[in-house]
């Protein structure tokens, strides 16, 4: 049997020494089965691959790749998945806000008979705000795309042999990956965790990618964009007959005043405004067809390092 830790890495240079040193004492030391290490650096522009480097001719299990610049978090774990050699593999973030013990337990889990296993953060010691924000997309991704999504979410995963595959064949851009695990179907398990404050380095999670996040995850899962078009539409539509009767009735009554162009003004930038709104929903699906007509890569590899196969099963590094 063999274990794969998939490691997207993004400016963790000061975390990853001491991140394999917790996974050593936590998880290594502690099997008595293979495992294999696969880093992937998604363009960082400090020297994080270095550091992979110098752990890779510590430990020969651990394989290292480099991509040639910063794809995202979705690529960078689609590129360890397709790289790892393991029965199954669990992916985890390099921040160390993961208790590693949770290794042990989701691959028991596995083991039992379940395809994939979920880490589903019980409560986290971060800001508010990040909180908050994490809440509200958990809610809104659960109440319109995705049902089974866990109330707390979740970044650390178990993925069985075959699930991987179905992954890699869907060949899917600008989606979410977690969306595409729980669309899958596989039998599930959970495992809950608290999520820890992060104490190494300044987390690169920025508002900005929040936002597409959100918009990747409805766009992929959720009629919800396309529904909302067609609710405000319905709505002016409406608005405008029940105004032109009323303008009508008016006319000929003869209590048209001029002074009802306030009115009229008010009505039309809301229609314009929601034309816009439209255009702009129906242009991120647009963009996305376009994307992935385009038939590019989700990431290019720059560099990577295949480690040298071991005859003993790699017992020997664990001593």
């Amino acid at each position: 049997m063999k274990v794969s830790v998939v490691i997207p890495v993004y400016y963790n240079e000061d975390n990853l020494r001491p991140l394999y040193e917790d996974l050593k004492t936590k998880f290594i030391d502690r099997i008595d089965y293979d495992y294999e290490l696969v880093m992937v650096n998604d363009g960082s522009q400090d020297r994080s691959y270095e550091v992979m480097k110098e752990l890779a001719a510590v430990d020969p299990h651990i394989k290292t790749v480099s991509l040639s610049r910063n794809f995202g978090s979705h690529a960078a774990i689609l590129c360890g998945l397709e790289k790892c050699t393991g029965d199954c593999a669990l992916v985890k973030a390099a921040d160390l806000q993961e208790p590693t013990e949770l290794i042990l337990q989701m691959v028991e889990s596995w083991q039992r008979g379940n395809n994939v296993v979920l880490a589903v953060r019980q409560s986290r010691k971060e800001g508010l705000g990040q909180t908050l924000f994490a809440n509200l997309y958990y809610w809104l991704v659960r109440r319109t795309a995705l049902s089974n999504m866990p109330e707390g979410g979740f970044d650390v995963y178990l993925l069985d042999r075959k699930v991987i595959r179905v992954l890699l064949s869907l060949d899917e851009r600008n989606s979410a990956l977690t969306g595409q695990i729980l669309w899958s179907g596989f039998r599930t398990e959970k495992i809950p965790y608290v999520r820890q404050a992060r104490e190494i380095g300044a987390s690169r999670w920025t508002l900005r990618k929040k936002i597409r996040l959100v918009a990747d995850t409805l766009f992929s899962f959720s009629t919800l964009p396309i529904t909302a078009v067609t609710v405000i539409g319905a709505l002016s539509a409406v608005i405008a007959v029940i105004w032109a009767l009323i303008v009508f009735v008016e006319r000929i009554t003869g209590q048209i005043a001029v002074s009802g162009w306030t009115t009229m003004f008010i009505f039309n930038l809301f229609s314009f405004g929601t034309i816009m709104v439209t255009l702009g929903i129906l242009g991120g699906y647009l963009w996305r067809t376009f994307d992935a007509s385009r038939n590019r890569p989700p990431y290019i590899i720059e560099e990577e390092n295949e480690p040298a196969d071991r005859p003993d099963g790699g017992r020997e590094a664990r001593k």
